[in-house]
């Protein structure tokens, strides 16, 4: 195969076009099916999708893959990513599907996969999988090939899980909300969750048609919803991305909070309460050098991972952690869902607001963020623009006129052909001066 399949977050790209193609979904089911299925006892997989039109191609390959090994599939439709988790081992399957491009455009795909745990897979697991499709797959005998079967309730299943991680005997009577879904895999389940318990539900974003996942809406575009929130007089409003594993909170001012303020705000609560695990929050170098200070100043320790959830997940199992994230808005909440989980973090903060009877905005701007900008620069196929000497140089340049004032991250997406260039600055006026001559440099080698 020679190239890398996995990337940060499991498999993606542009849909029919490798590695998003219907015969390497196939082979990488044939890959992980194998790979899961050691013995001739009975094994299943579980399959769920987002919204995108590329879905049913890759959906159906993976489940020949599957089935060609073994593998009994159940097939989940349109449901949260972490969905996926939670089911994948509430029905005992040895591993679980995802197949979503998360918050990219409907023209991307990705295949997320899952062990038995409902966590998503190691580097090693990836690593084994990745040596039987360049090594190839033995497929099953005529008689042990496995079935494929559809779950009509699994979207109940999971609607049933979410409300109860929101304490007993609440509700949300009386608190209107604006939930923006993005169009994606939660356009059914996050309404009805917010209904069920009580809420009046503005919602956006829950007429998919194939082509419109996170386009001008969702998490990445919040602006439409700020301005629903204003025009209805919402008490809050919730972004959700295209695979619901990502939100983004507006208060009944219109004012975007990101995923900073989120995790201050429950970090300083739980620990309040005795329920932080090892009194500290694991999140990204992206994240903003005034939630830092903020978590010192209450005592509680701030540790950073490289950028992805996956990294900060690795890092709360490797020692006991119960609370993580990024910047972006995945939440993770470890006594609750194995991986990030938009509708039960923006249930957590509902609690929040029922249990203090305080507004969205007194809760929301926990604190005073350091000035950060954050520019992505798309670069061509071929280029490697961090390599460059001239980059190089601008880095070290900005590096060295920021000294102890501030901090310079730049780094190359792990799921889109991007730079992401990330400064912080207490001068406004540095700020800009550095991210200039660092974006300039970028995209000259572009």
């Amino acid at each position: 195969m020679g190239q890398k399949l996995f990337g940060t977050d499991g498999v993606r790209g542009r849909a029919n076009s490798w590695p998003m193609t219907a015969d390497m979904a196939l082979r990488l089911g044939a890959a992980a099916g194998r790979y899961f299925r050691a013995d001739k006892q009975e094994h299943r997989v579980v399959i769920g999708k987002d919204t995108r039109l590329s879905g049913y191609m890759i959906e159906y390959a993976l489940t020949a893959g599957f089935t060609s090994t073994g593998m009994n599939v159940f097939l989940l439709g349109p449901v949260p990513t972490p969905a996926i988790g939670y089911l994948t081992h509430s029905m005992r399957a040895d591993v679980g599907v995802m197949i979503s491009a998360s918050h990219n455009p409907a023209s991307d795909n990705g295949i997320k996969l899952f062990g038995p745990d409902g966590f998503k897979l190691s580097d090693e697991a990836e690593a084994g999988i990745e040596a039987l499709l360049d090594s190839g797959v033995t497929p099953a005998a005529p008689e042990n090939i496995g079935r494929a079967k559809r779950i009509d309730d699994a979207r109940g299943r999971y609607v049933e899980y979410a409300k109860t991680t929101f304490p007993n005997r609440r509700r949300l009577d009386g608190l209107r909300i604006v939930l923006d879904c993005a169009n994606g895999a939660a356009y059914r389940t996050a309404p009805e969750v917010l209904w069920e318990l009580g809420a009046e539900v503005i919602t956006m974003g829950v007429e998919p048609d194939g082509y419109n996942i996170n386009l001008d809406c969702g998490s990445t575009k919040p602006e439409a919803a700020a301005r629903k929130v204003l025009e209805t007089r919402a008490d809050l409003g919730i972004c959700l991305d295209g695979d619901a594993d990502r939100v983004v909170l507006i208060d009944e001012q219109g004012k975007i909070a990101d995923g900073d303020q989120f995790m201050a705000l429950i970090a300083t609560r739980w620990a309040q309460d005795g329920r932080l695990a090892g009194n500290a929050l694991v999140a990204t170098v992206m994240s903003n050098l005034g939630l830092e200070r903020h978590l010192n100043s209450k005592g509680i320790e701030l540790k950073r991972t490289s950028v992805g959830d996956r990294y900060v997940v690795e890092e709360m199992r490797a020692n006991g952690h119960n609370l993580g994230g990024e910047q972006s808005g995945h939440i993770v909440m470890t006594d609750f869902a194995t991986t990030g989980d938009g509708l039960i973090g923006a249930l957590q903060f509902l609690a929040a607001m029922v249990e203090t009877g305080q507004k969205a905005s007194d809760l929301v701007q926990v604190f005073d963020p350091v000035p950060q900008q954050l520019i992505n620069v798309r670069f061509a196929k071929g280029k490697a623009p961090l390599k460059t000497d001239a980059v190089q140089a601008a880095i070290a340049g900005a590096e060295k006129e920021l000294g102890g004032d501030g901090r310079l991250l730049i780094r190359e997406s792990g799921t889109e052909p991007l730079i992401r260039v990330m400064a912080e600055a207490l001068d406004p006026a540095l700020l800009d001066r550095v991210m200039q001559s660092v974006v300039k440099a970028v995209r000259l080698e572009s």
